[in-house]
């Protein structure tokens, strides 16, 4: 059976993108791999409609490193859905002559309503993410401060930055800190949202990760949304939720939940996910997903169709983007996932890139594409990708295997469920891409009804002398060539 990436019956589109000083370059085919004299990082971006879409990210002169560098915010602006790119704009100039100040990692919000787009990042003058004081004064050049501005002519200009520390980094024990302090916050680069359902339409929420003192006196870095119901006018801190949490983002659900999705601290090597159904006030428990496989890393979640009605099937459906890789934590293979079910399951995968890929920015643009803005290097490469939901290739049919164990050079019967969640019935065939030396069959589908599940029994055979638990890819393939995908762990060994 070949393997997902040689499944290809439409073409991407892949826009290789140089998108940092020098001349422009635009390749339809094989993305560009660019040399450049400059450091970058935490790209984010943004469509406005009519074709335009800013990408922003950090500007870093002297090293890769975060803040305290002194970095600036600077942007690129498209006005024709990326297939070209105007110059280089500076949105917040870092200073690198003493006394220094820097910002960093970007995120859009866009304002539907007004037409307003903010941007959120780190202000900060003689300390970063780990060393910053306890506090919220801006003037103390030990505090890490919090930033945002506005633009209101689609991004070609901006506010000067207003500082909201006092919002996004409580400080009731001053440098004494008490539970419920932060010591150190930042915006998680990307984008944020702004809901379209329920009693909370038109808010809007940027999300933040920051360290935080506990009742028992210890510190844990926990997600917050951080949200305006007046446009921007004024904004406000929501609870913490989880521990141990990094770089997170959100997405509203066909229901007019929101989704928190966050890189994990913890060595499982998967997504960390929440649900709020108040607005990003408060999350409920936190919950590992292993479906999400993640190599601690920052990426990006955002609506397939964000102007689908609520409730409806498209409305259900997400886009995620990082990099695919649960075995370690190799910043590599980066890849789209697809949930037609407000991301209980992750049928639709393909791959964008099986090199180097680290933090992406996703979303819906015109004429039926997304475009992914992605780090091939955190130094000095950053790659502008799109495609359609033909490439995606996806088909609506979530798969699920439970952990099995599997004798050397013996054939195991392993039972895959199936679920239809299309709205007409499926036809096709189920098997596993097998790891070099493995071997497997494949069991067919009939006329699968929408609603059904069904379990099927695929022949696997792992080769002789294999031992411990291995990922293994099953795949189902409808009729018209469509699939769906689900990463299954198989222990091989003999029984005692």
């Amino acid at each position: 059976m070949a393997s997902p990436r040689a499944r290809r019956a439409l073409v991407l589109l892949v826009l290789g993108v140089l998108l940092i000083g020098g001349l422009f370059a635009l390749e339809i085919g094989p993305k560009q791999t660019v040399a450049l004299p400059a450091h970058l990082s935490d790209p984010a971006l943004a469509h406005l409609g009519d074709g335009v879409i800013l990408a922003s990210w950090d500007a870093r002169p002297s090293s890769a490193k975060d803040s305290p560098n002194p970095n600036s915010i600077v942007q690129r602006r498209s006005t024709n859905n990326g297939a070209t790119w105007g110059p280089q704009t500076v949105i917040a100039a870092g200073r690198t002559s003493k006394p220094q100040h820097r910002y960093s990692d970007p995120s859009y919000v866009v304002d539907r309503e007004t037409g307003t787009v903010f941007t959120f990042f780190v202000y900060s003058h003689d300390t970063g993410f780990f060393d910053s004081a306890w506090g919220n004064r801006d003037s103390d050049r030990d505090v890490m401060s919090s930033a945002v501005v506005h633009s209101d002519d689609a991004g070609l200009t901006w506010s000067e930055p207003r500082l909201i520390t006092s919002v996004t980094k409580p400080a009731t024990g001053g440098s004494a800190p008490k539970a419920g302090d932060v010591r150190a916050t930042f915006a998680t680069s990307g984008e944020g949202i702004q809901l379209r359902f329920g009693p909370n339409v038109g808010r809007l929420i940027q999300q933040y990760a920051g360290v935080v003192r506990q009742p028992d006196g210890t510190d844990t870095t926990q997600a917050y949304s951080v949200f305006s119901d007046d446009h921007g006018e004024t904004w406000q801190r929501g609870e913490f939720v989880g521990v141990g949490m990094d770089e997170n983002k959100t997405v509203e659900l066909s229901d007019g939940r929101v989704m928190l999705n966050s890189r994990s601290g913890a060595a499982d090597l998967w997504r960390s996910v929440a649900v709020s159904d108040d607005g990003g006030v408060s999350y409920g428990p936190v919950a590992g997903e292993p479906q999400l496989a993640d190599p601690i890393n920052n990426a990006s979640l955002t609506r397939m169709f964000p102007d689908a009605e609520a409730g409806s099937p498209d409305a259900k459906k997400l886009l995620f983007t990082n990099a695919n890789n649960g075995a370690n934590r190799d910043r590599v293979n980066g890849a789209a996932r697809v949930s037609c079910d407000d991301g209980a399951t992750w049928p639709g995968l393909r791959t964008i890139d099986t090199g180097a890929f680290a933090y992406s920015s996703a979303t819906r643009i015109d004429d039926g594409l997304f475009g992914v803005l992605w780090e091939r290097s955190s130094v000095n490469d950053l790659q502008f990708t799109t495609f359609d939901d033909a490439w995606l290739n996806y088909v609506c049919a979530p798969l699920t295997v439970t952990p099995q164990f599997a004798l050397p050079s013996h054939t195991s019967s392993v039972p895959v469920a199936i679920t239809n969640q299309e709205s007409v019935p499926l036809s096709g065939e189920v098997t596993f891409f097998a790891p070099a030396g493995w071997k497997a069959g494949t069991a067919d589908i009939r006329d699968l009804e929408p609603g059904e599940t069904v379990t099927v029994r695929v022949p696997v055979t792992a080769p002789a002398g294999t031992m411990g638990t291995h990922r293994v890819q099953a795949a189902f393939t409808a009729a018209d060539g469509r699939m769906s995908q689900f990463t299954a762990r198989l222990t091989a060994g003999f029984a005692r």
